[in-house]
């Protein structure tokens, strides 16, 4: 079993594009970040449900499929689930549809108190108002021997590598400057050291650099 995390930054480090809205709360400059990841034939098919056989192939869809495989449950923040969107109404399920990419326990951390939702692929909502070490830990107790996956946002990822709990760590960083953002890397100096690391180039130009313990 092992802690892992999955991000794509840009060159400068941004992981979190800046100016988020209502309608485009992901930022600005989102498409820029992710649009090898998207154009993947396994992203395709696993969060459009497109099931074509369109898409890339090659060493970015590689790590996508990686992305989803051995993961037994997730930590996301609840920006990731979509709260902050319509956080006063009880019976809003989040931003992912009716068939989140997940099919696995999610623990979606959060000040809100909100019962577990459950979809029919396996996907389960769990609300909790623990800290990442605590949701990190209940996660492992759900995930039954297999990884567990601390899928985003930013924020949340920061505090699972400050406390020593991510076991391996992939970005794939895509050749772009965005100048302005949340940045993946600030306050987090030497943490290279504790793993080892190593880099491959996709036929896009995308850099998959890996940090394992």
């Amino acid at each position: 079993m092992a802690v892992r995390v999955d991000l794509n930054i840009s060159l400068d480090g941004v992981a979190a594009p800046a100016d988020p809205t209502p309608e485009n709360p992901m930022g600005a400059d989102w498409g820029r970040l992710v649009e090898d990841y998207m154009a993947t034939r396994t992203f395709r098919a696993r969060v459009f449900g497109d099931v074509s056989g369109a898409g890339t192939t090659g060493i970015d869809d590689r790590y996508a499929a990686a992305y989803f495989e051995g993961i037994g449950a997730e930590v996301m923040g609840a920006a990731m689930f979509g709260l902050h969107s319509f956080p006063d109404d009880p019976d809003w399920r989040g931003w992912w549809g009716d068939e989140p990419p997940f099919r696995v326990p999610v623990i979606v951390l959060t000040h809100r108190p909100r019962e577990p939702i459950s979809f029919a692929n396996g996907t389960r909502f769990e609300f909790s108002s623990e800290g990442i070490s605590d949701a990190v830990a209940r996660a492992r107790d759900l995930a039954g021997g297999a990884d567990v996956r601390v899928g985003g946002g930013l924020s949340t990822v920061r505090a699972a590598l400050a406390a020593g709990l991510v076991d391996r760590l992939h970005v794939a960083v895509r050749p772009v400057i965005l100048g302005r953002g949340g940045r993946m890397w600030d306050d987090l100096p030497g943490l290279d050291t504790g793993y080892t690391v190593a880099s491959e180039v996709a036929e896009s130009g995308v850099v998959h650099v890996t940090f394992s313990r």
